[in-house]
């Protein structure tokens, strides 16, 4: 019997993201994000699955160490960074082609509320106007509100939609975000 419900779980499943890529054939969907510790890179994997669109790392030249990310080192290079609002990590390239797409997911981890610098970077260095962008993020306890809210404070000319936190990163909630959206 358990088979069975989970065999039909699956099914669905499957349907609902093959219904999602068809009705987004039209678009093109780019899944940026950025990742220091892997776990953004797993939830833009699966959101990537789900909405056909293709990914791309946000990848600074410089990659952060265990060392950078410890929040409770006040020297940290994470720690300095947030508390810089003009903090611009610098990007190993550019997205090519970003006029190609029509929709741009922007994944990141959740740092002192806010998206991180890099993330920043990665808007200045690209134009997103007329785009939808979307906002996504991992989180150990903080929720997206205010991450959303100050990159829609910095960005208010760009076309912004409802985002999510993805914890966990299971392809049911994406699919029923995915359909909130419209897509």
């Amino acid at each position: 019997m358990k088979t069975r419900t989970l065999l039909f779980i699956a099914v669905i499943f499957l349907f609902t993201s093959l219904q999602i890529m068809a009705q987004n054939n039209d678009k093109h969907i780019l899944v940026a994000y950025f990742s220091a510790t892997g776990t953004t890179a797993r939830a833009a994997e699966k959101l990537a699955d789900v909405t056909g669109g293709e990914l791309y790392a946000i990848t600074p030249v410089e990659s952060y160490t265990s060392a950078d990310l410890d929040w409770n080192d006040k020297q940290s290079r994470s720690s300095v960074e947030m508390k810089d609002p003009k903090s611009r990590p610098a990007l190993k390239g550019k997205k090519e082609n970003i006029a190609d797409y029509d929709v741009v997911f922007i994944g990141y981890p959740i740092w002192w509320d806010l998206a991180p610098r890099v993330v920043n970077t990665f808007i200045e260095s690209h134009n997103l106007k007329g785009k939808t962008v979307i906002p996504f993020a991992t989180s150990g306890g903080s929720t997206l509100a205010g991450s959303a809210s100050a990159l829609k404070r910095s960005y208010p000319s760009l076309n912004w939609k409802e985002g999510r936190l993805l914890n966990p990163t299971d392809e049911k909630t994406i699919c029923t975000w995915i359909e909130k959206l419209g897509f």
